[in-house]
């Protein structure tokens, strides 16, 4: 453990949510649902004024609707979720450079490797107080909530305790005091599931939790989470910052001892690896653009296919059709000696099934994977649920705006940008060729 409060968690505070509120000005102060807009979709991110009537993420959207009827359901726009993380994770990186970021919107930082002229908790609330408003900056006016303390543990709870705009630091020695109060779910393992073993021996609290033996507790959780139990129930928790280390590729492949040659048994294969390449992805926290798969023939010539999906994605089913694709390309009458998927391009985790409607296998795909460019993004959205709320556009004649709302052929548009002030709306035809989904230049 510790002896200084030297690791600190920030988390930006309703991120998706706060995006889009940054971007467009008509949704400023009022409820904002981020996430799978369809009658099976789920809240990706709900904002504070929407979390006034019970909206929170994770929630059904038909069950949000119920709730938050006025609220705006906009779908996800990942490139302006993922330009923003990166503006504050270089920020991070300016203050030490041991970083470790958890998802899009929240990273723990290593202070011990940071700049300072001491570690007390003066000098680390400063840093904490600086660190916020620059994030504040860098942002465009997203807020980030701090937790500084002496263990990953204790700095992510703490990051929590004055959502949103807030700044905790636990000074050493306080940590059990700050915990024992706390409802058991606040220690991470502890769902649902774990909770309702431990109500039954009367365990609701960290003190109350904290009275178990280590025996105790492995008789009732098992010795590997019995174990992590005892000890975080008493803030012993001594994890380092593991700053990123850059994977460019994750990939299987499998090798037979005979060839292959029934092309439902090799999309069966193929589906297999799809599977477990999205678990390894989404074990590392990564989502990936390119799908590629490997083929070794009968022969042993080996080929090669590739395509780029519009997003970075973790969902097996996504790759698992993309790489179907690409087989399908290649002859393999001859049959199949070896047979691999991959996945590059990679980027931080983003749940990406939170943003999508779950129509099924055979349904329309997610606005924000649909197409490999702008003409067929265009035409995919005629041809599935049409232009989704909340999406960047560009008329010819009107500049930029996002989607308000589409139906019945007909497709409403608020021309406004983060740079203006609230814009009017207007309607087209959904096919109007004046009307393109806006992306910014990569860069």
């Amino acid at each position: 453990m510790r002896s200084e409060s030297t690791i600190l968690h920030v988390d930006l505070d309703a991120f998706f949510a706060a995006v889009e509120q940054r971007d467009k000005p008509s949704l400023r102060g009022k409820p904002v649902v981020v996430g799978g807009v369809g009658g099976r979709g789920v809240v990706a991110t709900a904002s504070y004024e929407a979390r006034t009537f019970g909206v929170h993420s994770a929630m059904p959207t038909a069950e949000a609707r119920r709730r938050c009827p006025n609220a705006a359901f906009l779908s996800g726009r990942f490139h302006a979720y993922r330009d923003t993380s990166r503006a504050v994770m270089a920020l991070l990186r300016e203050i030490s450079p041991l970083v470790e970021p958890l998802s899009l919107d929240e990273a723990f930082v290593d202070l011990e490797a940071a700049d300072l002229p001491d570690l007390s908790v003066t000098s680390v609330s400063a840093l904490g107080r600086e660190l916020k408003e620059r994030v504040h900056e860098v942002t465009g006016g997203l807020t980030g909530s701090v937790g500084i303390a002496t263990s990953k543990l204790v700095a992510k709870i703490a990051s929590d305790l004055d959502k949103p705009d807030g700044l905790v630091v636990v000074a050493p020695g306080m940590e059990q005091d700050l915990l024992r109060p706390m409802q058991v779910t606040v220690i991470p393992g502890v769902g649902p599931a774990t909770a309702e073993r431990l109500r039954r021996v009367g365990v609701h609290t960290v003190e109350e939790l904290e009275r178990l033996t280590q025996d105790e507790l492995v008789r009732l959780l098992g010795r590997a989470h019995g174990t992590g139990l005892y000890a975080l129930a008493r803030a012993e928790d001594d994890r380092s910052v593991e700053p990123e280390r850059e994977t460019k590729s994750i990939s299987v492949e499998d090798t037979y001892d005979t060839d292959h040659v029934d092309p439902r048994l090799l999309t069966a294969l193929l589906e297999r690896q799809a599977v477990k390449v999205t678990e390894r992805l989404r074990k590392s926290h990564l989502s990936g653009r390119t799908v590629s798969i490997k083929v070794r023939l009968h022969d042993f010539s080996t080929l090669s296919r590739s395509a780029t999906l519009s997003e970075p994605s973790d969902d097996a089913r996504q790759i698992s059709r993309v790489a179907r694709t690409l087989l399908g390309e290649l002859d393999t009458s001859g049959g199949v000696r070896l047979l691999g998927v991959g996945v590059s391009g990679l980027a931080d985790w983003i749940q990406e099934d939170l943003f999508a409607d779950d129509e099924g296998e055979d349904g329309p795909e997610p606005d924000h994977a649909d197409g490999w460019d702008t003409e067929a993004a265009v035409a995919a959205a005629s041809r599935h649920r049409g232009w989704a709320p909340g999406m960047d556009v560009v008329h010819e004649a009107h500049g930029r705006g996002w989607v308000w709302g589409s139906g019945r052929g007909v497709v409403t548009v608020r021309f406004e940008t983060a740079e203006t002030g609230p814009g009017r709306v207007l309607s087209f035809a959904v096919d109007d060729s004046a009307l393109a989904p806006f992306r910014p230049p990569e860069e």
